[in-house]
């Protein structure tokens, strides 16, 4: 009986590592697949919702584009000199693919959106172009290009929000990752193609939501950002219209995962957000106390132009709630100088608006007309390129100011931290985030390791970065 178990053990041993060979011989051959990502961090998401979609059908993902069967580029369209990026980039692909004529190149995002199958025409060299909402196609794709065809699909859909799809998590630390909780935009802001190239809003299923919540920190993660173009227009309904979930809903049941995962959002636009999420944000210790909250500009003509649906006095009254309902809140924002008719004194009035605020932080651009947008069509771009350089000058030196201020006034508490791991400059320093997205840097400690929390004394600080120790 003896030798009859140790024979059909060492049969089951042979059969499981033949298996185990023909899966690595798989795995060996596989194709592999590699995706580069422009743009915010929505596309950086989506980039994970295609890596997964690719896995399912036989892929390998590879960092190194050389060696790559399957190039995909992940484009944004906000702006002229992030589609320039992306063609340069292509160029620089172009070369590869002569190394390997069996190479296949797609373009996917926005930028694919917005040029549609035109992109086949202008880049020769691009085999496949895919909108937001057709990823699940990109196999059917792919095979019709292994066939000698193009292949295009950039059909918008009202109800994709790939909620099923659990996403392969790219270049990523193991601490912390995005979920995206709905897609598209219905703000019809006149510079912005996003409504053009992302289509309308649809919300995720709240339930899938927290199932992937709770699935990353199963696997370790310490922090998940939920993501949406308007995370603040969040709104789920059951069929039967019996259960209702808002934003403010859904950043508790987040909150609720576990109390040390942290939870972080964006974006959230002014005419949106809520006392309700603000009160929220002020209950639950893990969601950060950081609202990145976009003014655009602060003037209100300026404002209606953009179509942004708020002026001047509706968005300073959302900045007084923040700090009365949650005083240790740090706010960032986007800036746009230079919009079309702009006068030296609706500059002005977004510097004073910055003044008024104090943001910890902010991205700043000079307006770029976009092709198909609402001003491109209805207002001329008729502030001179100089005098756009020299306002954006005027609003970075003063964001610099206000950044400095900002971070000099958390120097001297203590500060619970997230380390993300060692500093860019020193193997004998950690980094991480503090509740209010500053980053902080201070001595590495035996007793600590990327992923644990640490509370970290701000003995001092430059202009972009606390400095400080561990403290017991």
């Amino acid at each position: 009986m003896f030798k009859l178990d140790t024979v059909e053990k060492s049969h089951d041993e042979a059969r499981q590592g033949e298996a185990l060979i023909l899966e690595q011989s798989i795995k060996d051959n596989a194709r592999k697949l590699y995706i580069e990502s422009y743009g915010c961090a929505m596309n950086f998401s989506d980039s994970e919702i295609v890596a997964s979609i690719m896995t399912e059908s036989g892929f390998q993902t590879t960092g190194n584009y050389k060696e790559a069967d399957v190039i995909f580029i992940n484009t944004c369209s906000i702006r002229e000199n992030a589609e320039q990026r992306v063609r340069n980039r292509l160029r620089e692909f172009a070369f590869a693919k002569t190394q390997n004529p069996g190479m296949i190149v797609g373009v996917l995002g926005c930028m694919a959106e917005r040029l549609k199958a035109k992109f086949l025409e202008e880049e020769k060299l691009v085999d496949i172009v895919v909108g937001p909402d057709a990823y699940r196609d990109l196999p059917n794709l792919i095979s019709r290009v292994d066939d000698g065809s193009k292949a295009v699909n950039v059909l918008l859909s009202r109800e994709e929000t790939y909620a099923d799809v659990s996403p392969v998590r790219l270049n990523s630390n193991g601490i912390s990752a995005f979920i995206s909780i709905m897609r598209g935009c219905d703000n019809m802001c006149s510079f912005c193609v996003v409504p053009f190239t992302r289509g309308r809003e649809r919300s995720r299923d709240p339930l899938s939501i927290i199932k992937e919540a709770e699935d990353l920190y199963a696997k370790g993660y310490k922090e998940v950002t939920l993501l949406g173009q308007n995370v603040d227009s969040y709104k789920w309904s059951s069929e039967d219209k019996t259960s209702n979930v808002n934003f403010a809903g859904l950043l508790e049941l987040v909150a609720l995962v576990a109390p040390d995962l942290r939870v972080r959002f964006s974006t959230s636009h002014p005419k949106d957000i809520t006392d309700e999420v603000l009160h929220t944000i002020a209950r639950h210790d893990n969601i950060c106390k950081y609202i990145h909250l976009p003014v655009q500009s602060g003037n209100s003509r300026v404002l209606e132009l953009m179509n942004r649906t708020y002026d001047r006095q509706w968005y300073m009254e959302r900045v007084d709630s923040i700090r009365r309902i949650i005083p240790q809140c740090a706010i960032s924002t986007d800036v746009i100088t230079g919009f079309c008719t702009e006068t030296e004194e609706d500059h002005l009035e977004t510097l004073s608006m910055m003044d008024y605020v104090k943001y910890d932080f902010a991205y700043m651009f000079m307006y770029s007309e976009r092709p198909g947008t609402l001003a491109a069509k209805r207002y001329k771009d008729d502030v001179p390129e100089e005098i756009k350089k020299r306002r954006l000058n005027e609003i970075v030196q003063k964001q610099q100011q206000h950044s400095h201020q900002r971070l000099r006034s958390q120097v001297g508490k203590v500060h619970k931290v997230l380390i993300e791991g060692f500093s860019k400059k020193s193997d004998l320093d950690y980094c991480g985030r503090n509740d209010q997205n500053a980053m902080v840097v201070f001595p590495a400690h035996s007793g600590f390791k990327p992923g644990d929390y640490a509370d970290v004394l701000a003995e001092h600080c430059t202009t972009a970065t606390l400095l400080g120790k561990i403290i017991r």
